[in-house]
């Protein structure tokens, strides 16, 4: 089982003939995704081979949906253009956009943002600047790397991309269900609170692994809902403990104002939620491990 992204999904990536977008369409391929095609409306018409594997490319998202059926697509476009290719999505309907592209404009994210709550949000939005979807075994939607682990019972949201590797790495002997990178700028489609309502209401997750960071107070709302609507084992860990205040970390939305967002408060929150919440990622993993053996 899986959430949102299964072995029947049909992936459509947006910005197909681009050099990232080609080199994560192989690598998507190789994982055993079924990617059905592409859109850049300027090369529309055009197949684009793939080690044997020819992938037709469509002007648009609807014309790629109702010649392929595509449910699902993974945007691979440079900043300037990406509010125009989640708009575009939005407006074929597609159930999933996965938008992997970093240094999206905040003003862009809330705007397309508020042009789907608008249209009914009938298209679920994971991103921008996030690694994607993975449900090891069956589908591979963006750059997480497809080998790390088998599929298992574990299921995981985390704000890092590198981290939602090393984690998948270091519990590799459970396994996954789905592991969801929702992204690190301030302005995301899909939330902590969603996929740990998602894997809470998944029969085949029997735990949960949830990754923050420094900034913002996701954690701690997470924290509220993990509170009143989670029954399952769910472990933590904060990345930006040693953060100084008043410095944007990494990601554009980790930056500390005062007291609030720091590490330790997002670790209070958690634990009153009775979350385990590691200090280093390996013991956040051995924490996990302890639940499950």
């Amino acid at each position: 089982m899986a959430i949102w992204l299964t072995k029947d999904s049909k992936v459509i990536v947006q910005g197909i003939t681009g050099g990232e977008g080609s080199k994560h369409t192989k690598r998507m391929l190789a994982a055993g995704t079924q990617v059905v095609g592409g859109v850049n409306p300027r090369k529309a018409g055009t197949k684009v081979d793939f080690d044997g594997t020819e992938l037709p490319v469509f002007a648009t998202v609807a014309e790629a949906i109702a010649e392929t059926g595509a449910d699902v697509s993974v945007i691979f476009v440079p900043p300037a253009f990406t509010k125009a290719a989640v708009v575009e999505a939005i407006d074929a309907e597609i159930p999933l956009a996965v938008v992997i592209t970093e240094g999206v404009p905040v003003q862009d994210s809330a705007a397309f943002w508020a042009y789907n709550v608008a249209k009914g949000q009938k298209t679920r939005i994971i991103g921008p600047n996030c690694p994607g979807i993975a449900s090891p075994g069956a589908s591979n939607a963006g750059i997480i790397p497809a080998d790390i682990t088998p599929q298992g019972r574990i299921g995981l949201v985390s704000k890092s991309g590198t981290l939602t590797y090393q984690l998948m790495y270091e519990l590799r002997e459970f396994g996954f269900s789905t592991a969801v990178g929702i992204g690190g700028d301030p302005i995301i489609g899909t939330t902590h609170i969603d996929a740990l309502k998602a894997f809470q209401e998944d029969p085949e997750t029997d735990a949960i692994v949830m990754i923050g960071e420094i900034g913002g107070d996701a954690e701690e709302r997470a924290a509220e809902f993990i509170k009143a609507n989670v029954t399952k084992p769910v472990v933590g860990y904060i990345a930006g403990f040693t953060a100084p205040p008043g410095k944007t970390m990494g990601h554009a939305g980790a930056i500390i104002s005062g007291s609030a967002g720091t590490a330790e408060a997002k670790k209070v929150a958690l634990e009153a939620a009775g979350v385990k919440v590691g200090k280093t990622p390996s013991e956040t993993a051995q924490l996990m491990r302890d639940i499950l053996s």
